[in-house]
Formats: C-alpha cells, sequence, structure tokens
C-alpha cells in the first residue's frame, strides 16, 4: 500500500490527487486479482513512494505476463522518433513488447493468453503526444481480443478546461500524431479518453477506469501535490509540460525548441534570429537568452542560438495554445524564418493544414483563436458523456 507517512505528509500540506495505479495500491482486490495482465507502463508508472505498476499488480494478486512499451521505451529515456525493439525488462526478466517499433499496437499473439491489459501513463494532454495513439491503438487491440482494458488514471497537465487547437482531419487521422479525437488540447485524462473513443467502437472494448481521487479539472500539475516525474526525455518539469503545446509548433520551423539543452520547450531561438518584441500572453514571461543545442541530435546541433527563455508566471492564466500561435506570428516576421517541409511538418503536427493556411493568410491570433470558439463548444457538448471529474 502507499506509505502512510509520505500520503499523511502530503494530506498534511494540502490534499494531494490520489492516482488510480495508487487506489489500486490501497485496494489490491479490484480489478486484478486473479488475473493473468499485459501491463502498457513506462519509468513513470509509480506511486508516490516509487513503487512501480508492476510491482503494484504483483503485489495485488495479477499474474504479469508481458509488458509493453510506448514511445521512449520501458525506462522513457529514448529519444523522441526513435523506434525501438523488443526487450526484456531488466529485474524481472518479462517480455517487453514495444509498441514504438516494427508495429504501433499489440499484435493478436501478444494478447491471445491474457484476460486484461492494463494502461499506466503519464500524459501530456496534447494530440501529437503519443501516449493517446497508444492508448487508442491498445483498446482497439483488447476489443479485437475481447479482453477487458483497465486505464489506470492520471492527471493531464495542462488541467480539463484547456480545449484549443485543431481537429485533426479525417484523412490524417490514422497517423500516430493524429489520432485522438477532438481539437489538439482536448482537456481529457487517458481514461476519459478510452471511455469516450469506446463509445464510438461499433464493437465496444470492456473498459474499465481505476478513476482517480481529488483531482479537478481546473487543476494544472501545481495544483496536484504531486511531484513531476518526466513521462519523456524532453519533458523534464511540469513548467516545460505547460508550454509544450505551444513551443513544440516550432518543431515545424527552422528555429530551435530548446531539444539538445537542459531546458527543453523553455528554451527556443535559432542563429538568425533578431531579437523582435516578444508578444504579449497571459500567464508567461520571456527572457533573452543564448543557447548551443547539443546532443543527442537536435536541430542546430553545436549552433549558438539567440532566443529566449518562456517562464511560466501563472500557471491558472497559462495559455499554450495562444503562446504557441503568438509566436509562430511574431516569428514569421523574421527575414530568416522558414517552414520545414514547405509547411506540411506543422501540418503533419497538427493533423491539420489549417492553421498553417490561416498564418500564411496573415490573420491575427485573435481572428484564429475566434473561429475555433464554436468547433471548440461543440467538443464540450460531445465529450460530457465521458468524464469522470
Amino acid at each position: 500500500m502507499i506509505a502512510a507517512g509520505l500520503l499523511a505528509g502530503l494530506l498534511a500540506a494540502g490534499t494531494p490527487v490520489v492516482v488510480g495505479l495508487e487506489r489500486l495500491a490501497a485496494d489490491p482486490g479490484r480489478p486484478v486479482a486473479g488475473k493473468r495482465i499485459g501491463l502498457v507502463a513506462q519509468a513513470a508508472s509509480v506511486t508516490l513512494d516509487g513503487r512501480h505498476a508492476l510491482d503494484v499488480l504483483r503485489a495485488g494478486g495479477a499474474t504479469v505476463a508481458r509488458l509493453f512499451a510506448p514511445e521512449h521505451g520501458w525506462l522513457g529515456s529514448a529519444p523522441a522518433g526513435k523506434e525501438l525493439a523488443d526487450e526484456a525488462e531488466p529485474g524481472s526478466g518479462l517480455p517487453v513488447v514495444s509498441l514504438y517499433g516494427a508495429s504501433r499496437r499489440p499484435a493478436p499473439a501478444d494478447l491471445h493468453d491474457l484476460d486484461a491489459l492494463v494502461v499506466d501513463l503519464q500524459d501530456a494532454g496534447v494530440r501529437f503526444f503519443t501516449y493517446e495513439s497508444t492508448l487508442l491503438l491498445c483498446l482497439a487491440a483488447a476489443a479485437d481480443a475481447g479482453i477487458e482494458l483497465i486505464v489506470l488514471d492520471r492527471p493531464n497537465p495542462l488541467g480539463g478546461e484547456r480545449v484549443a487547437g485543431p481537429e485533426a482531419d479525417a484523412a490524417r487521422r490514422g497517423a500516430f500524431v493524429s489520432m485522438a479525437p477532438g481539437p489538439l488540447l482536448h482537456g481529457l485524462t487517458l481514461g476519459e479518453l478510452a471511455l469516450y473513443a469506446n463509445r464510438l467502437r461499433a464493437r465496444p472494448a470492456h473498459v474499465q477506469v481505476v478513476a482517480m481521487q481529488g483531482w479537478q479539472r481546473g487543476m494544472t500539475w501545481a495544483d496536484t501535490g504531486r511531484p513531476w516525474l518526466a513521462p519523456s526525455p524532453n519533458l523534464r518539469t511540469s513548467e516545460a509540460a505547460l508550454v509544450y503545446p505551444g513551443v513544440a509548433l516550432l518543431e515545424a520551423t527552422n528555429l530551435s525548441e530548446g531539444r539538445g539543452t537542459d531546458a527543453p520547450f523553455l528554451l527556443f531561438g535559432a542563429p538568425w534570429l533578431v531579437r523582435p518584441d516578444w508578444p504579449s500572453v497571459a500567464g508567461f514571461v520571456f527572457e533573452a537568452a543564448r543557447f548551443t543545442p547539443k546532443a543527442p541530435e537536435p536541430k542546430l546541433r553545436g549552433v549558438e542560438c539567440v532566443g529566449a527563455r518562456v517562464r511560466v508566471t501563472d500557471p491558472a492564466l497559462a495559455d499554450p495554445w495562444r503562446l504557441g500561435l503568438s509566436l509562430l506570428t511574431t516569428l514569421r516576421r523574421q527575414a530568416g524564418f522558414a517552414w520545414l517541409r514547405n509547411g506540411a511538418a506543422l501540418d503533419t503536427l497538427l493533423g491539420s493544414s489549417s492553421l498553417r493556411e490561416r498564418l500564411e493568410k496573415g490573420e491575427s491570433v485573435e481572428a484564429i483563436l475566434g473561429a475555433e470558439r464554436e468547433p471548440d463548444d461543440a467538443w464540450r457538448r460531445a465529450r460530457a458523456g465521458s468524464l469522470l471529474y
């Protein structure tokens, strides 16, 4: 069970959010006892006192037969975009099937002898963070195999109220960065995403979500009372997670988004950048910065860049989508600016060409946000029946 002293200390400091894995640890008979399990997890799939999901499931009476790893691998340390082979888990020797290698979803042979597939992943709350696609492909695989899908829920670090950005075009929804429904920032936890997607299936899976305790939709990570454990090598802090949906748009340009530095997604710049007047975006400030990206293989590696360091001044006010739009609008005025792949990189990242087309027409940030209000409101109505909090 959760270490009583640690939990008591957090409760004394303000009620923390208790995640699905911890609720399972506190009630080990539900819902895994006696079942043969496949576990989709990685290094951040732990309790407050550091117990990994693998150990919690075993203590709860489950037979964990097979492990599955998302992008970045079981240890969470592989670089973005690096395909991984199957391996053995170092401590237990159990097979780890890569879901970011030759295949993106569990094969029928991986599931044929299982009673349930358990997913415990820390998401980033934005469609192009691929753990969402991994969840959806696991949902489809579980439905096809006729086994249960159990999601151990964790907070959306952006909260549950930030809804923003384009929906993916129908023709692009098969891409691995474009599978999640709704706007780019959908405001769902992974448990809620599983419930919503399952409602749309002609052949639904048996989905069970072990919900959190204490989480509210208006919370950012700073409100949860939990330490941040990086779900990927470049989302190192909760501040970076709150900035990520905006600054990550620079991945589709010839600027560095801070990969290869000590502050990915919090630093950005380029050697040709002439310092502009940075936009005013509530909840954020910009500080002048110089940096040189280093290993492993970032954009502009070894080249000194001029740019800025983003700092979150108020997580409650911070709007990462407005931040990203404001940066693109400002930076496009620079003589050295260029889209990667003539703009196709941004279209792939967002699952839609609509934003790039609006920017190239010279539309303002306010006009773009205004055009999104109606579809965002429609999404809030559509998702309502799947909300747990």
